[in-house]
């Protein structure tokens, strides 16, 4: 007995909801030890006791071998004198201490689970609720931590003798699967997969009850189809995210490198930005942009459907546009029954909304441009603790944020806060993830704008309020994922972000050291006329910076539109000044021809960087620099000269694109910082981003980019915590 010890080891991080505790058991048991493995409110806790060679073996084998979504961000392991377990078990959750358990987001189907699905001599087969220790829901069902099926909407399904013999089998790969389920005791369709086909294969829309919420299906090879869904839902412009049977028929649309393969076919399952390529859905689903929104089907229900069908379905977010997807059935019903032609729900309660995830590969890195199924909640680990910061995050684009020592939980992506539902949404978040984590805030973070509705909700709460700039956010997110602590270069480019003198910022360069920025570059100002409408309308930004050097261009305006136009220019409005890198995009995409308006955000820019196509050269325009000023007229001039002389839509914007890479090596060069860390909305486009990387780096300079966090507003509320905490 001399030769045998006990170690216990407490495992913080991706633990719960992975076959975590399966796992443990059958790494323990193999290696004949002896001792126990349970969940708790903070993580899995283990102690093993036997011979002290295979305890040590046990210790370095753990996280070298763990289950494809588990990680392990911290171990603290101590000795303890042997005590005489008799054998290795899973225990009883522990309920104690504060929750901070990472929670795992939902999971797409496991290859093992797809094959009993579609395998007529299982038990499973046709069931759209197969899951196991590997796949299926976890963040839209948990209720509270830690991650057992008491605190799950599982609760209320009782197994029966088959799924409980699976559920405590080490042998079985639904060993303590928290979802399991079958025909005989899980959740049930209330209506048939082959009814949702007819209704689609005769031009209809399905709302169906996914994952974390309602979607809305119709045949994405139908015009009609797509346009009368567009209509209903109140989205006119914005692409329409399509989900593909199989990768075999995806590849028929769309070019598909082998990163970005990947990334569609991984447990997360996002939507994937891809080029359009060979054949051609309905022209409404994504109009003129050269991009698709593809998915595969991530769920047995999605599978079962999509196989049935053949084709490739429109899958967007079960809502109206500009309010928040819907979870609830009775909620369903009222709110989407003017848009679909038939409903496919279940009575499986969703806990909370979780939308589908955007991503794009951008250098081989995937950069996350909405963060919701399949990423959420996992936290963004920090170098120290944390005060108990809550981040309230922007009004665009809002997510909200806790910081838990040196966890910060970031929300699944809420929305934009104009309407009261989408407000009301942003309040459930709150109090969601505050419930789940037993949190309470020492300080609450917002944005600096006074009128955002995030910030005035601040005040309300009663807690000290710290107001964060919204570019300071943006850069500090970027740099708190890239776990970066050092002096460093903060570019955060994007639309608007009110500046700490009361004016419109958006192209701002940051010497940062710790928590302390200083700023040290953006554009030359200029006025956005009429304030708001700026924002929608490009020719606006484009007249008030031609009027700046005393040109012009035939933008299609009446005489009274454009004698306004001009009385605001000269301020008879007291229209807003502003330095956003997004507006001197609309500008460029005007000038340039390619698009006049913003019917939904960044679509001109969007315009912009797809007319570049996929080569090109390095030529720019001529941009001048005076001290901290980035002087934009040049290249506006530039611009217009080879608009008029006839330059093609595409050189225009490879040449204007060109001239922001070098502004931005131009800058990094003169401050000197070996680090840059680029964020905000602007830096959501690959060819800026890829080229900025490739320049600076042959440079010499190390770039930071987003890649689990938004660079968008999504990742405000991270920074704010990282800043005011």
């Amino acid at each position: 007995m001399d030769s045998e010890t006990r170690r216990h080891i407490d495992a913080y991080g991706a633990v719960q909801g992975v076959g975590m505790r399966p796992y443990v058991f059958r790494l323990a048991a193999g290696l004949g030890l002896r001792g126990y493995v349970t969940n708790s409110t903070g993580g899995v806790h283990i102690e093993v006791e036997g011979d002290q060679g295979r305890v040590r073996e046990f210790e370095l084998r753990l996280p070298q071998e763990l289950p494809a979504p588990a990680s392990i961000a911290t171990m603290e392991q101590r000795t303890l004198a042997p005590c005489g377990y008799s054998d290795f078990r899973i225990v009883d959750s522990l309920p104690t201490g504060a929750p901070t358990a990472v929670i795992l987001p939902d999971l797409a189907t496991c290859p093992a689970c797809l094959n009993e699905l579609l395998d007529p001599a299982m038990r499973r087969f046709g069931y759209p609720f197969t899951n196991c220790t590997h796949c299926g829901p976890r963040y839209s069902i948990i209720t509270g931590i830690p991650y057992d099926r008491a605190n799950t909407t599982m609760a209320a399904f009782i197994l029966c003798e088959d799924c409980r013999r699976e559920y405590f089998d080490p042998g079985d790969r639904r060993f303590h699967a928290q979802p399991i389920a079958c025909p005989r005791c899980g959740p049930a369709l209330d209506a048939a997969v082959q009814a949702a086909v007819r209704v689609l294969s005769d031009g209809g829309i399905v709302a169906l009850k996914g994952i974390g919420g309602y979607q809305l299906l119709c045949d994405a090879l139908t015009d009609e189809a797509v346009s009368r869904l567009r209509t209903r839902k109140h989205r006119e412009e914005k692409p329409l995210a399509v989900m593909f049977p199989d990768m075999r028929m995806l590849k028929r649309y769309a070019l598909i490198d082998r990163g970005e393969e990947q990334i569609l076919a991984s447990p997360a399952a996002p939507i994937v930005l891809l080029r359009k390529a060979g054949e051609t859905l309905a022209w409404q689903v994504s109009r003129s942009s050269p991009w698709i929104g593809a998915m595969l089907p991530y769920s047995p229900l999605h599978h079962l459907l999509l196989q049935a069908y053949g084709k490739p379905l429109v899958a967007t977010s079960g809502n109206v546009s500009d309010e928040p997807i819907v979870t609830d059935d009775d909620d369903a019903r009222e709110r989407l029954s003017s848009i679909a032609d038939a409903f496919v729900t279940h009575n499986r309660p969703i806990a909370r909304p979780v939308d589908d995830s955007v991503v794009r590969s951008i250098q081989g890195r995937v950069t996350v441009l909405r963060r919701a199924r399949g990423y959420a909640p996992l936290p963004v680990l920090q170098p120290k603790p944390l005060l108990r910061v809550l981040a309230l995050g922007a009004h665009l684009k809002n997510t909200v944020a806790i910081a838990v020592d040196r966890q910060v939980f970031v929300s699944q992506h809420i929305g934009d806060l104009d309407t009261a539902e989408a407000f009301r949404a942003f309040q459930r978040a709150i109090k969601d993830l505050c419930t789940l984590y037993a949190f309470e805030p020492e300080l609450v973070a917002c944005d600096l704008h006074p009128q955002y509705r995030s910030t005035l909700f601040a005040e309300t709460l009663g807690v000290p309020v710290v107001r964060v700039q919204h570019h300071m956010a943006h850069v500090a997110a970027c740099a708190a994922e890239n776990d970066i602590t050092g002096p460093y270069l903060g570019v955060a480019w994007d639309g608007t972000g009110y500046g700490t003198d009361g004016t419109i910022w958006g192209s701002e360069f940051f010497d940062v050291a710790g928590a302390q920025f200083r700023r040290i570059g953006h554009l030359r100002p200029f006025r956005l006329l009429g304030g708001d409408a700026a924002a929608r309308d490009a020719r606006r930004v484009a007249y008030s910076m031609l009027r700046d050097i005393g040109l012009d261009w035939p933008f299609g305006w009446t005489r009274n539109e454009e004698v306004i136009l001009r009385r605001m220019h000269q301020g008879a409005t007291n229209p807003p000044w502003s330095t956003g890198m997004g507006r001197l995009f609309d500008a460029a995409a005007a000038i340039s021809g390619l698009a006049t308006e913003n019917r939904f955000e960044g679509q001109a820019a969007m315009s912009l960087e797809a007319a570049i196509g996929l080569n090109g050269d390095d030529d720019r325009y001529p941009v001048e620099i005076d001290g901290q000023v980035i002087d934009w007229r040049p290249v506006i001039a530039a611009l217009l000269h080879d608009r008029q002389a006839g330059e093609n839509p595409p050189t225009l914007a490879r040449r204007f694109h060109n001239t922001l890479v070098a502004v931005l090596l131009d800058m990094a060069q003169r401050v000197g910082r070996r680090q840059v860390v680029l964020s905000g909305g602007c830096f959501q486009n690959a060819y800026l981003v890829a080229k900025s990387i490739e320049r600076l780096e042959a440079a010499g300079f190390r770039v930071a980019t987003h890649q689990r966090i938004p660079p968008n507003d999504g990742g405000i509320s991270l920074g704010q915590a990282v800043l005011a905490g």
